[in-house]
């Protein structure tokens, strides 16, 4: 071990890895995943070689695999090991969901946002989204709901897919559209998520966007409208009573005149006529293509 090699203790590795330390105890006994150094008597202190092992074994046991099994390939792991670059196999997305739901329980944030990156890639935002982002924002509010727990989960898995569906986002060079498409949440509407999605998803098809995200009001998206003349105006709101038809019927006339499209549970269909309802991302970017052009 090299003398400037950091050492931790059982607490700040606990910590990185979201775990216990009583966990931690555990493996060290049970598996034989402890500090490589470990002198008796003295404190316990892990070596990087030592933190990086004990992720691959967290990581594997996420995945699915028998936490025996996972300490045997951790410890028999040859060479340096990054925790980046460790890499696991999902037979299904289903596995996936399940595994970024026990990551987001555990504050990893580096594993989540790798796979959820690994996925857009393979599969495209349209589909990650509904495949997997999706289920896991079900399945960590309705444990929330149910046990009146863990609602720091949920608001950290957020600003964590945020960050991803940004990077998306920024990604975008040359796009097709010569006027941005303006996408809101209207009101107090402060589930902007779905925006944040549909934004990515677009920029996969080399559609510019505005982005005026959560709570946006009337007197915003005019000026916009106005000033930008946007070939689209998407328009979000979760709840009924942030939906109202003031926000597509008041606005500024500019030519060409946007075309309008709504997303979300919170309008009301008979109230919404002479636009367009999508009722999912994908129909979301259809209609935006169709009113760009493409």
């Amino acid at each position: 071990m090299a003398i400037d090699e950091e050492l931790l203790t059982v607490a700040a590795v606990a910590r990185r890895l979201g775990v216990a330390p009583a966990t931690l105890r555990t493996w060290d006994r049970r598996y034989g995943l402890g500090p490589s150094s470990h002198e008796s008597g003295a404190h316990r202190r892990y070596c990087p070689l030592d933190v990086t092992k004990l992720m691959l074994m967290r990581r594997l046991i996420a995945s699915g695999v028998a936490p025996c099994e996972a300490a045997q390939r951790a410890m028999t792991h040859k060479g340096e090991i990054h925790v980046e670059s460790v890499e696991l196999e999902f037979e299904s997305r289903e596995e996936l969901v399940q595994a970024i739901v026990m990551a987001a329980q555990s504050f990893d944030t580096i594993f989540i946002e790798s796979e959820l990156r690994k996925d857009f890639e393979k599969f495209g935002m349209v589909s990650s989204w509904s495949q997997v982002i999706a289920p896991v924002l079900y399945l960590i509010g309705e444990n929330w709901q149910e046990s009146g727990k863990g609602i720091e989960v949920e608001h950290l898995l957020t600003e964590v897919l945020i960050r991803v569906l940004r990077d998306c986002v920024n990604e975008l060079r040359a796009p097709l559209n010569s006027q941005p498409v303006l996408l809101a949440a209207v009101g107090e509407e402060l589930h902007s998520l779905p925006l944040h999605a549909l934004a990515a998803a677009l920029a996969e098809r080399r559609i510019q966007t505005y982005f005026l995200g959560s709570r946006t009001p009337l007197e915003a998206i005019s000026g916009m409208v106005k000033k930008s003349a946007p070939p689209a105006l998407f328009l979000w709101a979760q709840l009924k009573e942030n939906a109202q038809p003031e926000f597509f019927r008041d606005l500024p006339a500019v030519r060409p005149a946007p075309r309008i499209i709504l997303g979300g549970p919170g309008w009301d269909r008979q109230e919404c006529t002479d636009v367009a309802i999508v009722e999912d991302i994908s129909q979301a970017c259809i209609e935006i293509e169709r009113a760009v052009g493409l």
